[in-house]
């Protein structure tokens, strides 16, 4: 939103840096195997590869 008579347009989109490494989502009260399923079908609306962790694999990581 921009006050009128400023000369600035509207904001066409946001960005937001995301660096290699960050948690993105974090999930509870599911099973594996359904947070997994759903997890799938985010990484696939996303721009960018993710990678499926859980509580176990992380704690190696």
């Amino acid at each position: 939103e921009v006050r009128m008579g400023k000369g600035k347009g509207n904001v066409e989109y946001w960005v937001s840096v995301v660096k290699p490494g960050v948690i993105l989502f974090e999930v509870s009260g599911v099973s594996a195997t359904a947070a997994r399923e759903a997890m799938s079908l985010a990484d696939r609306k996303l721009p960018f590869s993710c990678r499926f962790l859980s509580r176990e694999e992380l704690e190696q990581y």
